[in-house]
């Protein structure tokens, strides 16, 4: 494994962002390149910072009061009277603990949310908030190392499924695109000239942009 590795399988996976990066995989990757201290991860708590002190060589430091502070795990808990079913709070989880649909109600599976706190800031009537699930147990003793790799395999699946969802829109647009090129006409309304000749250019940069986003990923 390399530095950057071992030091993501120390951190806790809740994906929270409260670094300051957008996950643990990035923390890990500052700490090794030796542009982030190990004292920015509120879940892990000082154990946390102990097990990075361990791998970096680097002195055991208090929590950076910036970054959070450590407390109890937290599991989110939606208000089901309230929910709208926006969908919003099911795009922000990390580790898809919520369920639901368009216009129906949602609801936190438990044992699958981190108390990452990410589904709090988006929902617009106000409906989710956080309870205390572990009692006066804090940091890694409020979690484990099991959690931390099941909460890992979660968002692996969440961003492979974000960029497959992705990349089959991209498919469609490039195939909705090219349909129209072959059917110009149809598709210009009758127009002639230098407006047929703007409108081909505008299907033409679509399917470019859609081309460029699924060649890059």
């Amino acid at each position: 494994m390399t530095p950057a590795e071992r030091l993501h399988a120390a951190l806790p996976q809740t994906q929270c962002t409260r670094c300051g990066f957008p996950d643990c995989r990035g923390y890990a990757q500052a700490i090794a390149a030796g542009e982030a201290d190990i004292d920015r991860c509120p879940p892990g708590g000082q154990e946390g910072i102990g097990r990075l002190a361990a791998l970096t060589g680097r002195p055991v430091i208090p929590l950076n009061p910036a970054y959070g502070t450590e407390g109890p795990r937290a599991v989110a808990v939606i208000d089901e009277a309230w929910c709208i079913g926006c969908t919003l709070c099911l795009d922000a989880c990390p580790t898809d603990a919520i369920v639901g649909a368009n216009k129906r109600m949602h609801t936190v599976i438990e044992p699958a949310c981190t108390g990452c706190e990410l589904c709090i800031p988006v929902c617009p009537v106000d409906c989710i908030s956080l309870e205390n699930a572990s009692g006066d147990r804090t940091g890694w003793a409020a979690w484990s190392d099991t959690a931390a790799a099941e909460a890992l395999a979660r968002y692996e699946w969440h961003l492979e499924r974000g960029e497959r969802q992705r990349s089959e829109n991209d498919e469609r647009l490039e195939r909705k695109a090219r349909a129209k090129l072959a059917d110009l006409p149809a598709h210009t309304e009758g127009a002639t000239g230098a407006e047929a000749d703007r409108k081909r250019a505008i299907i033409e940069a679509a399917l470019a942009r859609a081309k460029a986003r699924r060649q890059n990923g």
